[in-house]
């Protein structure tokens, strides 16, 4: 197969800046190393720097512009919400928007009700402290253990960071907080585990997105499924970087077989505005009580207004045949590029959701293909991943497929 041509349309930077170390950006906590230009806005699947630059969109904000940038249905989403006037009441009050917004969920999932939250991290937090409310409120006063995967990430506050398998993000914030343990994706330990009558819930990403674009293997998650079932424990779901239709299902559970207990979700949720969901079934829904957790935040008429929008958009039976269909062609690009270049150990996803394993660092590709106007984050020092806008097309996916592959074999 030959190299794709990367179109006369495309616009590469007319001059790379360096990477911005942290000490360059001395106002803002140095948790992030940013790299230069400064981006000044978006179109589509592109953004464009303060010079005019373009650059081809592969991260999407880490998953959450499923959208793209500046797309129409959101803007006049948002405009219709700030007409209203009302941008923050507190869940003190009652407001149309966050009702619909639960309703739809509890219409199109197993969620007898659903929590709104600020994050992906907030919303696994709460998830954490739902199982252990579970867990007294039935009498099972031994069971608080939340056990999470290898290879898991769940976010880096203090019960996320003690369920996330990253040493390099543990160790800093030692001690981490207890009743959180990480065991192997194997159900024969699993069943060691389950058996000592402390877990309270098993949570697992149906894709390992931070852990290098893992796909879990299905037959055991259907495995564990009926394992938690055997021992009582609540099994939760992070679909926080696979769902809202990135695997070309709208929930990544669809495609299993079964229904969690709880679920996580944020990203694309509301378009880049900052929310996160837990739905939850009527068994651990019954047993939360008012004061057993809050938001300031959360759900508010303005962010959920935007996700009514965004839901409607990411459920749309055509655009999920479009992820499928795009994506398994995508997939297929990414094989015969490893292929042609002998570059690559191995690829993996499904839908919109990939990882390369590169041979060199995958930061020194990525520096590569931002210098010639593309996007790419990584998930591990030698893993690649693609994460574009979900409404991206074969000729847009082709223009990065040519970056990637001049900087691949450069």
């Amino acid at each position: 197969m030959s190299m794709p041509v990367i179109p006369t349309a495309f616009v590469p930077p007319a001059a790379v800046a360096p990477t911005l170390s942290v000490t360059s950006l001395p106002a803002i906590v140095g948790t992030y190393k940013r790299q230069a230009p400064v981006f000044v806005r978006g179109e589509g699947v592109y953004m464009y720097d303060e010079h005019g630059a373009r650059y081809l969109d592969f991260v999407a904000g880490i998953a959450v512009n499923a959208l793209g940038h500046a797309d129409a249905g959101v803007l006049q989403a948002m405009q219709e919400a700030m007409a209203t006037g009302l941008i923050h009441t507190s869940n003190l009050y009652r407001t149309e928007p966050g009702e619909t917004l639960a309703q739809w969920f509890v219409d199109h999932s197993f969620a007898s009700s659903v929590f709104f939250a600020n994050s992906g991290a907030e919303a696994n937090e709460g998830a954490f402290k739902f199982a252990r409310r579970w867990a007294r409120t039935t009498n099972h006063q031994a069971k608080h253990e939340i056990i999470a995967l290898r290879g898991a990430f769940h976010g880096r506050m203090p019960g996320t960071l003690a369920a996330t398998d990253r040493p390099s993000y543990r160790l800093p914030f030692r001690p981490l907080m207890g009743g959180v343990r990480i065991v192997e994706r194997d159900l024969e330990e699993l069943k060691v585990v389950l058996d000592t009558e402390t877990a309270a819930a098993v949570i697992v990403e149906p894709i390992q997105g931070e852990g290098g674009v893992r796909v879990v293997d299905p037959a055991f998650l259907r495995g564990l499924r009926a394992l938690t079932r055997e021992r009582n424990v609540l099994l939760i779901l992070d679909e926080i970087q696979c769902g809202l239709g990135r695997t070309g299902s709208f929930f990544a559970y669809e495609q299993l077989g079964f229904e969690p207990d709880m679920l996580t979700l944020a990203k694309p949720l509301a378009a880049g505005l900052p929310m996160g969901a837990i739905l939850v079934n009527e068994t651990v829904a019954q047993c939360i009580q008012p004061g057993d957790h809050g938001t300031t935040f959360g759900g508010g008429p303005f962010i959920a207004h935007v996700a009514n929008h965004v839901v409607q958009r990411l459920s749309d039976p055509a655009m999920l045949a479009h992820v499928r269909e795009t994506g398994a062609w995508f997939g297929e690009q990414l094989q015969a590029m490893a292929d042609r270049t002998g570059r690559v150990r191995a690829i993996r996803g499904t839908g919109l959701m990939w990882g390369m394993d590169v041979h060199e660092s995958a930061a020194a590709i990525i520096q590569r293909c931002f210098n010639n106007g593309l996007l790419l984050v990584s998930a591990g020092e030698h893993t690649l991943r693609f994460l574009p806008p979900l409404v991206i097309t074969k000729d847009e996916l082709s223009q990065g497929l040519a970056i990637l592959e001049t900087a691949l074999v450069g």
